[in-house]
């Protein structure tokens, strides 16, 4: 089994990447800061095309979109969530996961039960909305569309799609004061990643595998 992660640098992905590892995997980790088993600047189109290149006749059995940024944390209202903050939250969170999936369709293609598992949140759900991270919010809202959408596109290629939220984690992200650990979150997420079919394909789930509301 290949699986491909992007953004398996630190954080969730790191802890998916070491996850699948120890569960003889073969996994290609991404990081834009070349730390990772592959370069990828999800936000950069060449990059994208660069990777398909490495990938080029390798079969890629689930591909872990899970690179993104949270800008936008204790921004104020009155003065805050400038533009370039929007710009560059959506080029990550939401084109990044579009180019990352776009560019490595051949890939996948080549596996006998290929899937795709993009990593959203719950902030993307407007039945969740206490106030405030409004470009975080308006991003993982989109990816979860973004994924959605995709999921109905590539049913008749047999490619599984799935939305997750991993939960509130202790990374540099959610900070320490999150309910679950990276472990905790990423044991979760391997569990609902397998259990990802054609029959529930297009699903918004929990890392505990819980149905969350759209």
């Amino acid at each position: 089994m290949h699986v491909l992660i992007t953004g398996a640098n630190r954080g969730i992905g790191a802890a998916l990447a070491t996850t699948y590892r120890a569960n003889g995997a073969d996994v290609t980790g991404t990081a834009r800061d070349g730390s990772g088993d592959a370069m990828l600047d999800v936000t950069d189109p060449n990059s994208h095309a660069a990777l398909a290149r490495a990938m080029d006749g390798r079969a890629i059995d689930l591909l872990v979109c899970n690179a993104g940024v949270y800008l936008d944390k204790g921004q104020s209202l009155a003065d805050g969530y400038g533009a370039d903050m929007w710009v560059q939250t959506f080029a990550a969170n939401v084109t990044g996961v579009f180019l990352s999936i776009q560019s490595l369709l051949p890939s996948l293609r080549l596996s006998d039960r290929p899937k795709i598992a993009i990593i959203s949140s719950q902030m993307a759900s407007d039945t969740h909305a206490p106030g405030g991270s409004y470009i975080y919010r308006a991003s993982k809202a989109a990816a979860l569309n973004l994924g959605r959408n995709l999921a109905v596109d590539l049913k008749p290629a047999g490619i599984a799609v799935g939305i997750y939220h991993p939960g509130w984690v202790q990374t540099d992200m959610g900070g320490p004061s999150a309910s679950i650990t990276v472990d905790q979150a990423a044991g979760g997420l391997v569990q609902r990643f397998a259990h990802l079919s054609m029959a529930t394909t297009g699903c918004f789930e929990t890392w505990d595998g819980q149905a969350h509301a759209f």
